[in-house]
């Protein structure tokens, strides 16, 4: 399989425009454009019924405990885990890209709903968890939310944008499913994948 995002090389740096969060020119934070970037894949496996899609950060602080704190660094040995941006599952066998701002065209507050797009069903992203009990963002992020790893972290961020070729019509996902939940109604279905991968950063000092 192949799979082409044409917004940035393959592990070359993500643009802010495609991230939720960016350096603003004063301060730590600010929010970014949000948008989700073009994604094609051809060369599909014989026997292709259906594709799935999953972005995730492999690099996420295992512990909030130093997250996004003045005077404090997120330590580079810190044990890390997975944060889901992108969840989309049951594309047609017969759909083979989804557009720039198909699915995301800025931040909305309290997140997207999920469900079914003309191109799939999204699921909802970790950025649920993440913002969970927060009076003004708390929701289901349902569908694409990018980039915005801690602006204290001392390593890059790497964003795996991968379609899988599965060897089913549907998988059997409703409501607010997750990336993990995904990726275990697919296990024995998957005939073949392709990943494209782009780095982030809200640190200044580091060079993504």
């Amino acid at each position: 399989m192949k799979i082409t995002i044409d917004s940035f090389a393959n592990g070359s740096p993500i643009p802010a425009k495609f991230a939720f969060g960016q350096i603003p020119a004063e301060g730590r934070f600010a929010l970014s454009g949000n948008v989700n970037p073009s994604i094609a894949w051809s060369d599909a496996p014989e026997g292709t019924r259906s594709f799935a899609l999953i972005c995730h950060d492999p690099d996420v602080p295992s512990s909030g405990q130093d997250v996004n704190q003045e005077g404090k660094t997120v330590p580079a040995d810190l044990p890390r885990v997975d944060f889901y941006h992108w969840v989309v599952v049951n594309i047609p066998a017969n759909v083979s890209e989804i557009p720039e701002g198909a699915d995301s065209l800025g931040v909305t507050a309290k997140g997207k709903t999920a469900g079914q797009r003309s191109y799939g069903r999204t699921g909802i992203n970790s950025y649920t968890d993440w913002f969970a009990g927060d009076d003004e963002m708390g929701g289901n992020y349902g569908g694409y939310d990018g980039p915005c790893p801690p602006w204290n972290d001392s390593i890059i961020h790497h964003y795996h944008f991968t379609v899988f070729a599965l060897d089913i019509d549907r998988l059997d996902l409703h409501g607010s499913f997750t990336g993990a939940d995904a990726l275990a109604a697919m296990k024995g279905h998957v005939l073949g994948q392709a990943s494209h991968i782009g780095t982030y950063s809200m640190n200044p000092d580091v060079v993504a």
